[in-house]
């Protein structure tokens, strides 16, 4: 059963998003709690389901990747599930969202180079319209909204 969330869970929910190695310790100095406090709270917030993992951020320009496009891709008829099944496959796909609108999926995908664009999205063509857009910068690639409780 979930409970509720304070404001000290959203804290260390912030926290953690920010630099998820921040020592327990740390978090309760943050938050006015002991580090063992912080790590019931934790606990609870994993079992409850509002914290699912923890992981590193990548800097895919480290590993070559230095250029992402948002991909949007709308299937011919009959071709959903393969297309689909094509961009799960596909692992230059970092990303995929199914969508309203004329597109069925936005799609987000990491090149090294330009000309690698082509190889990827050409299988898709005969079962699929494809729509590019590289991105020339990103604002901010994680933000988390205001986790306030009502």
């Amino acid at each position: 059963m979930s409970k509720e969330l304070d404001q000290t869970d959203c804290r260390i929910v912030e926290l953690l998003d920010s630099y998820g190695r921040t020592s327990l310790a740390d978090i309760g100095k943050n938050v006015g709690l002991s580090g063992p406090a912080v790590g019931e709270r934790l606990r609870h917030l994993q079992e409850s389901g509002y914290v699912t993992g923890f992981g590193a951020r990548i800097d895919l320009r480290r590993f070559g990747y230095s250029i992402q496009a948002l991909v949007r891709i709308k299937p011919r008829s009959g071709q959903l599930h393969i297309v689909e099944k094509m961009i799960e496959e596909q692992p230059r796909f970092m990303s995929c969202d199914r969508v309203t609108g004329d597109d069925c999926y936005v799609a987000r995908l990491l090149l090294k180079e330009i000309s690698e664009l082509d190889d990827i999205l050409l299988p898709f063509h005969d079962r699929a319209e494809t729509n590019t857009s590289i991105v020339k910068s990103s604002v901010f690639e994680h933000r988390l909204p205001p986790l306030d409780q009502p």
